[in-house]
């Protein structure tokens, strides 16, 4: 905005949206207005709308409770906290109308379903990974109001994450509510990680049992990663509750037309060792009965349970959405007819728990509660812009030591030294858990890397599902539980199902809590060509991971460097992309005499390989060895090449580059990859940036065709860089 443009005043009602269905126009989304014993109804005139659900049915024996079963008291606390919720949303919508604010996505209709399962959990001991709809769960666990406004002003103190996350983005360290990603079914996996952790602890079942809390709306069960939870907690007997609040919308893609039968419950039944329960979520009651069974089963270590609840979604998807494009005012004021405040409301009432002046002076009272805290809130402080960049990665004190000198053994092959660097880091640190597809029992893994493990260690080294997106959003639980995976992706050309989650959850994890939430991790991934192994054993993946902020990336190319750095990724506090070139996993010129067991390679520096004055060769991989051959070819021509090992590439080590260039004046980025936006276009921009006036010619690279790699050897040899193709490339700048 322009400093002379006058600031709108948000008392300006020529500036407000005419209100939606169901809207108080000074206030937002409001609760109907009760209906009283008197007046015939039963608090939401249900009847002319009831759920779907004709009683609570499912695998468990219900105990139905009521307004008798509690204590008065309690039952107040339930309704005063369902109301803080609804004020919240209608706060929160008031203030975006204000310009207070930049977006919101609502829980008015799921409060019952939310409020009656937080009452079974314990904030701080059991675990939860929930979703944007969750308000009423948050603060039956113990979020305060106060937290949930600063998180809608994106504020400093903001415990989500300190103004980096989006309102409704749930995350607080203290209460185990695990950072929220906004990629729909991100949380279910990390559930079942959190599940693993658990059961590793010893804690599913028994006097100190912990529960699991996972939730998602209707649409959420469309995505394969809900389905790969539940294999996963199923087969495992995992102690997760997984909440599926089915408000019957997708944002505006009705159940129907997402859902075969129309409905995930049916589906919920064709998982051997989950129980389901289907109810009413607008129900208080019924939804405590039925979560005060799940809880039970759980926590008794009997396994996972599906909770369906039938809920309303009394607002528009978020404060982005209409829904009255996609609803009609009759199925809008329906879902209005089920508010499960007024429901709740109206059985204290009838019970003679409560007046109508009692239930209308506790809403009163909330609403003034919550626009006194908000007023609070709004004078607090902002962000720090000089703090916008921080928390991508570890920021304490770093005290490994690198590359020591120390006993020395045999020569071994760089696969060896993978399998020995995690036998010894195993044996160093119990809570190592090494898993993948293929890697535990007799097996050890398709390329031997982890041999013996199993029988060394036993069930901390273990098979997983065939599934990417299982492995790495498992691993995301287990690491923020406490555990250390290093988990193996059978080969590069197979890690895209986990895409998903190593962008949106991995990557990301420690910057979008502020620092609050870790999940350190090891993914090793077998990648490169030169094996014939055609269009997806062959892919090289650095370039695209390469652009993954809080990811660190490396590709040893000897069996010292292996060892070394796969030690230093173990030992370290951030999530580290392991990628190993198939090719010289056996390959000769890769060995190495054996490091000891505390040699570490750092991250982040380059290696010199081949020292040189007269052209630079920047490589790694396989390539190294193609490099390292046209320089001796050319030292009998009295040509000097130094050929460097780049080793990592987030970080970079662009200084060792840099001071290479300026001393030989010429440089030739070598890589497998596509030549067309591979991570060496990078390295040649940098240079060129930095190092052009040292220059005696342009930076050029020789790199794979932009094209799939083929499995015959003539087609696989014209694709990929040969040796020649380097040579060529080097006597080219030569020239120059």
């Amino acid at each position: 905005m322009a400093a002379d443009t006058p600031i709108p005043d948000p008392q300006d009602d020529s500036l407000r949206p005419a209100p939606l269905p169901g809207m108080d126009d000074d206030a937002g989304f409001v609760a109907r207005p009760l209906l009283t014993p008197e007046a015939g109804g039963d608090g939401a005139d249900a009847p002319a709308n009831p759920s779907t659900v004709g009683g609570p049915e499912g695998d468990l024996s219900v105990t139905p409770v009521g307004p008798e079963d509690f204590d008065a008291e309690d039952l107040k606390r339930v309704l005063r906290t369902m109301m803080t919720s609804r004020r919240l949303d209608e706060k929160m919508l008031t203030l975006l109308k204000q310009g207070k604010g930049y977006f919101h996505i609502g829980s008015m209709g799921h409060e019952a379903a939310q409020v009656a399962l937080a009452e079974h959990m314990v904030g701080g001991h059991d675990w939860f990974c929930m979703y944007y709809r969750d308000l009423g769960t948050a603060l039956g666990i113990g979020m305060s109001p106060a937290d949930v406004l600063r998180a809608h002003f994106a504020k400093k103190d903001d415990p989500f994450g300190g103004g980096r996350q989006m309102p409704e983005h749930f995350g607080h360290r203290g209460l185990n509510i695990m950072t929220t990603s906004s990629s729909v079914g991100a949380q279910f996996m990390p559930a079942v990680g959190f599940g693993l952790a658990i059961d590793r602890d010893g804690d599913n079942g028994g006097e100190n049992a912990k529960l699991v809390y996972t939730s998602g709306g209707d649409g959420s069960t469309s995505q394969g990663a809900f389905h790969e939870a539940l294999n996963w907690a199923a087969r495992a007997s995992l102690p997760v509750l997984f909440h599926v609040q089915d408000n019957g919308y997708a944002i505006s893609v009705p159940t129907s037309e997402q859902t075969a039968s129309g409905s995930i419950w049916p589906v919920l039944g064709g998982y051997p060792g989950l129980a389901r329960m289907r109810y009413d979520g607008t129900d208080f009651f019924e939804s405590y009965a039925v979560c005060k069974a799940a809880a039970e089963h759980a926590r008794a270590g009997n396994g996972p349970v599906a909770l369906h609840a039938d809920v309303v979604r009394l607002l528009p998807h978020s404060s982005s959405d209409d829904h009255r494009k996609y609803r009609s005012e009759e199925s809008i004021e329906a879902d209005q007819k089920r508010d499960p405040i007024a429901r709740l409301a109206t059985r204290l009432i009838e019970a003679g728990l409560m007046t109508d002046d009692e239930v209308e002076a506790m809403r009163a009272d909330v609403h003034q509660e919550i626009d006194r805290i908000a007023k609070e809130i709004e004078a607090e402080p902002d962000p720090d812009v000089l703090e916008a960049t921080t928390h991508v990665y570890y920021e304490g004190e770093d005290t490994r030591t690198y590359e020591q000198e120390g006993p020395e053994g045999e020569l071994i092959v760089m696969v060896d030294a993978i399998n020995h660097a995690l036998a010894e880091e195993m044996e160093r640190d119990e809570r190592i858990l090494v898993y993948g597809e293929d890697v535990g029992g007799g097996k050890g893994g398709v390329f031997t890397a982890t041999r013996g493990l199993t029988a060394a260690f036993g069930d901390r080294c273990f098979n997983s599902p065939l599934a990417e997106h299982s492995i790495i959003g498992s691993a995301v639980g287990l690491a923020a539980a406490g555990y250390k995976p290093v988990v193996e992706i059978q080969f590069a050309d197979y890690i895209w199902p986990a895409l998903q989650p190593i962008r949106n959850q991995v990557s990301s994890f420690r910057y979008r809590s502020r620092g609050e939430w870790t999940c350190p991790m090891v993914i090793r991934v077998p990648a490169g060509g030169y094996i014939h192994g055609g269009l997806c054993h062959s892919q090289n993946i650095e370039a695209i991971f390469g652009h993954f902020p809080g990811l660190h990336v490396v590709m040893p190319s000897n069996a010292a460097d292996a060892k070394g750095l796969l030690k230093t990724a173990i030992r370290g506090e951030d999530p580290v992309l392991f990628l190993e070139h198939k090719a010289l996993y056996r390959q000769g010129p890769a060995r190495r005499p054996e490091t000891h067991d505390d040699y570490l390679v750092p991250l982040g520096k380059a290696a010199i390989a081949r020292e040189g004055t007269d052209l630079t060769i920047v490589t790694w991989g396989a390539i190294v060895y193609k490099a390292l051959n046209v320089a001796k070819a050319l030292e009998k021509e009295g040509v000097s090449v130094e050929v460097i090992d780049g080793r990592s590439f987030l970080p970079f080590d662009t200084e060792t580059v840099l001071e290479s260039a300026k001393k030989t004046g010429r440089v030739l980025v070598a890589y497998e990859d596509h030549e067309f936006m591979g991570f060496g276009a990078e390295i040649a921009a940098q240079v060129s940036d930095a190092a052009f006036p040292y220059l005696d010619a342009p930076v050029k690279r020789v790199a794979g065709a932009f094209s799939p790699i083929p499995y015959a050897d003539a087609l696989e040899k014209a694709v990929l860089p040969q040796d020649e193709d380097v040579m060529t490339a080097a006597r080219e700048i030569l020239s120059y």
